[in-house]
């Protein structure tokens, strides 16, 4: 099938533009405070975090997206062209973020609230990842919109041809992504909150969470297109593929952790 036809400028006023991929990230992130604050509910009064901590995160939590999303990029993508022109790091308009990257930031930014304020990071965690998911939908599906990171060349009936990536059909590894990444990891991860007493054992839900995304990236990696300047990594895997590894390893690790030694 061919690309719709798809502006990937929301609202155009001539002088101010709004991008679907701008508003992809706010909706991320106020469904992500919306949903937070309704899971703090869960627990009783005397546990934090409450849902004041939540609105207070937030702002930490975006600029952990931000910054970590683009220096993850810069890192792990591009290093060899933004040293030749560094003050492109700053062109955050340009495109070019790394989930990896930005889930980094917010671990740091996590860790360094939960600290000051006294607060169960790993209860923090476990809101914190479950409300993830809707940030990866949200951003998976502008992405495209603006007909990029799309999947390698394919047969299957579904297959897209997108503007940028030449005549034949391809996976649209960005709606694969979408769905997994996030309607099914934000179902599953909502079910063990609320279905399950799991949540009794902080850590737990955030370490599935790294486990679902890390397999479900690397997965879905074996469909998508390598980015141009990197190609494959030992011959066979793409860069994404290798950065879930020591996401799904942490997570696993996380999980034996909090069961073993936390006390709910």
């Amino acid at each position: 099938m061919i690309f719709p036809d798809i502006d990937p400028i929301a609202l155009n006023l001539g002088f101010f533009q709004i991008r679907w991929y701008a508003l992809a990230y706010l909706t991320g992130f106020l469904g992500g405070w919306f949903y937070a604050v309704r899971l703090t509910r869960l627990y009783t009064n005397d546990i934090r975090p409450h849902a004041e901590d939540i609105e207070n995160l937030v702002t930490w939590v975006v600029l952990g997206v931000i910054f970590g999303g683009r220096f993850g990029y810069v890192l792990f993508y591009n290093i060899g062209y933004f040293l030749e022109h560094p003050m492109e790091v700053f062109y955050l308009w340009q495109g070019g973020m790394s989930f990896h990257g930005g889930m980094l930031g917010v671990l740091i930014a996590l860790v360094g609230y939960t600290k000051y304020h006294n607060i169960s990071l790993l209860r923090t965690g476990d809101i914190i990842c479950s409300v993830v998911p809707i940030g990866l939908f949200c951003g998976r599906l502008s992405n495209f919109v603006n007909a990029e990171l799309f999947g390698r060349t394919t047969d299957v009936p579904w297959g897209v041809i997108f503007p940028n990536g030449g005549p034949l059909p391809r996976h649209p590894s960005q709606l694969y992504e979408a769905f997994f990444e996030g309607g099914v990891l934000l179902i599953l991860l909502g079910v063990l909150m609320y279905k399950t007493r799991l949540r009794e054992t902080p850590g737990v839900i955030a370490g599935i969470f790294f486990i679902g995304y890390g397999l479900a990236r690397f997965g879905i990696e074996f469909v998508r297109e390598p980015d141009a300047h990197l190609g494959f990594i030992f011959s066979f895997l793409s860069m994404g593929q290798i950065l879930s590894i020591p996401m799904i390893i942490f997570g696993s690790g996380l999980i034996f952790y909090a069961r073993r030694y936390v006390r709910s």
